[in-house]
């Protein structure tokens, strides 16, 4: 009887892979899209809130206004921005374009700071008509 597991090839491991920017782009992707389940659940919170009556929605926007909430609410916009530049470039890759390395980097480089970009307008504008 052969020994057929000796001879199988190992399977390739994260240690064996180099980190690039399109790899830590995906991971970076799938985290912020999990974010965004939490973010939402912020979102309810904030309408239940309002629809249960002024002390409930006070307190809601009392947390939400605290420095602990703002940069929830920071992180959670710039996990909004993120996963919907990345969702684009995503899209973008369905139809069949930007598959040559050196754009896909470029891409992954834009997609990040034209989402911090996109973050920090909206709070400025947000404090602006505030």
């Amino acid at each position: 009887m052969a020994n057929v597991t000796n001879n199988r090839p190992l399977s390739p491991h994260l240690q064996v892979y180099k980190l690039i920017p399109t790899m830590l782009a995906s991971i970076v992707h799938r985290i912020t899209g999990a974010a965004l389940y939490f973010g939402t659940l912020l979102v309810v919170w904030w309408l239940v809130a309002a629809a249960s009556g002024g002390a409930y929605y006070e307190w809601v926007q009392w947390a939400m206004g605290s420095i602990i909430g703002k940069l929830i609410l920071i992180g959670y916009t710039w996990a909004l921005m993120y996963h919907m530049l990345s969702g684009l470039r995503h899209f973008m890759w369905d139809l069949g374009y930007g598959f040559e390395k050196h754009f896909t980097t470029k891409l992954v480089k834009i997609s990040l700071v034209v989402s911090i970009c996109l973050t920090a307008l909206i709070w400025v504008i947000a404090y602006i008509v505030r």
